[in-house]
């Protein structure tokens, strides 16, 4: 029988409790960082279709963008919104991925210590 003592994880010790609201952390960050890439890939897509590819002075649209190899001009408060929106949400995707991945090493740390019988530990 192996006996339980506690696992520390870089001086932390991995208690099962915490787990529930790592996941829900990860999951905060991971779903609206996703849906915010959604967003601006949609808003890219439709500047590309809808916006002019020469500068247009009368309507303020000088600013140039590179969307798919295609140059599109538009505003520069078109130009804040969409850069904006892809910045941040990579920046809370990656903040969700990564204690995603936290999550999964302690819940596979947890997993190993529950685990009563080991099958390379002879019986006796």
């Amino acid at each position: 029988m192996v006996t339980m003592a506690p696992l520390w994880l870089n001086g932390a010790v991995v208690k099962k409790e915490n787990l529930p609201t790592l996941r829900a952390f990860s999951l905060g960050f991971l779903l609206p960082g996703l849906l915010g890439l959604i967003v601006a890939a949609v808003m890219s897509t439709r500047y590309m279709n809808t916006l002019p590819r020469y500068p247009d002075p009368d309507t303020l649209r000088m600013t140039p963008r590179n969307i798919n190899g295609y140059v599109v001009y538009q505003t520069e408060q078109e130009d804040r919104t969409l850069s904006l929106v892809e910045y941040s949400s990579v920046v809370i995707f990656l903040i969700g991925l990564g204690s995603a991945l936290i999550y999964l090493q302690k819940w596979g740390l947890a997993r190993a210590i529950e685990a009563e019988d080991d099958e390379f530990i002879p019986e006796g």
